[in-house]
């Protein structure tokens, strides 16, 4: 944890850029600019490009999502989900963190939009959020292709659940440790006698994802032992099952498997129990999440509870006091817990 400083929404924003400055930049006109901002149609396809490219390199802000900033006039909020919406209904993950953020977010003044935005095509999320449509905004689920979330954070506060793939200083964010849980989990599975393991990894392109992975081969090399198989499963049960489907397929042989979340580990029992595998007589297991996913397969697994309905709570809590005007810490990081049951 680090230290608190002093933090207000101004330290959020960038110096303020006038809207001439970007019709200089961009060789059109002021009323030209304006409409853009508004998302008026009539303008050229040139003027249009022109226009983004401007805002994009000198970070403008419209003027009344300043105001609303400063008034917090809106009183909304949002919680922007940068997955497509198979993934967002089909993850209890997310079903979690909603229940923590709206729990917080009702007891408020405000009231929360759901932006799902993949890629965020057109920049429409993007740009309806920059209007001033909201105060503020919580991002979850972030990869490092998703720049158009750093266009948002430069126009109001924002909290992230998780690290953020390209940290700066004036972030916010609420992260499990990730590296710890992946740590344990092997670690766990060490102590059950399994020696040849293997991990089915979320995707490397999230900092969840890395840093499970980082706990895994931290307690394998602890333990003098160097992974049989490692393979990506995105955090989706498909994936998961096509994971498992290549390490077995390559002749790989393991006794113990980590995979990095419960969705994912649902999918893999069914592929090894077609396989003919017996869990855990043959192959041990271990997910992450503690999901209700983790009691509804049989044999139950042995799973890392990670508090996300917390999570949502405390990401809420740090928007609000931001919006506030108060100085909550940069970084928060919560436990993990193994919760042991009969797959390992």
């Amino acid at each position: 944890m680090t230290a608190l400083r002093e933090v207000t929404v101004s330290d959020v924003l960038h110096p303020p850029v006038t809207i001439e400055e970007v019709a200089s930049a961009a060789g059109v006109s002021r009323s030209t600019v304006s409409r853009v901002v508004n998302g008026s149609t009539a303008v050229s396809p040139a003027a249009l490009a022109a226009v983004r490219r401007a805002i994009d390199e000198l970070n403008y802000v419209p003027n009344r999502a300043a105001r609303s900033l400063a008034s917090r006039a809106t009183m909304a909020v949002a919680l922007v989900v940068p997955e497509d919406t198979t993934r967002f209904f089909g993850d209890p993950f997310f079903a979690a963190i909603v229940s923590g953020i709206n729990k917080r977010i009702s007891k408020s003044d405000y009231v929360l939009n759901l932006i799902i935005a993949s890629d965020d095509p057109n920049d429409k999320a993007t740009e309806y959020l920059r209007s001033g449509a909201v105060d503020g905004a919580i991002i979850v689920s972030h990869h490092t292709s998703d720049a158009f979330i750093d266009r948002i954070a430069a126009a109001m506060p924002v909290v992230y659940g998780g690290r953020p793939v390209r940290e700066r200083e004036r972030d916010f964010y609420v992260d499990v440790d990730n590296v710890e849980g992946g740590r344990v989990a092997t670690q766990h599975l060490l102590d059950r006698g399994r020696r040849r393991l293997a991990m089915i990894t979320g995707p490397t392109t999230m900092p969840g994802g890395i840093d499970r992975l980082t706990g895994f081969h931290e307690a394998l090399d602890a333990a003098g032992l160097s992974p049989v198989a490692v393979e990506d499963g995105d955090f989706t049960a498909a994936g998961g099952a096509a994971a498992v489907t290549r390490i077995l397929r390559s002749g790989a042989e393991f006794d113990g498997l980590f995979v990095a979340s419960d969705l994912m580990a649902g999918a893999v029992l069914t592929e090894l129990t077609r396989a003919g595998i017996g869990v855990p007589e043959d192959v041990a297991i271990v997910g992450y999440d503690d999901s209700p996913v983790a009691t509804s397969v049989s044999p139950a697994l042995t799973t890392v509870r990670q508090p996300s309905l917390e999570q949502g709570e405390v990401m809420a809590d740090i928007l609000l006091t931001l919006l506030s005007g108060g100085y909550p810490p940069r970084e928060t990081l919560l436990d993990t817990q193994l919760i042991v049951r009969e797959s390992a």
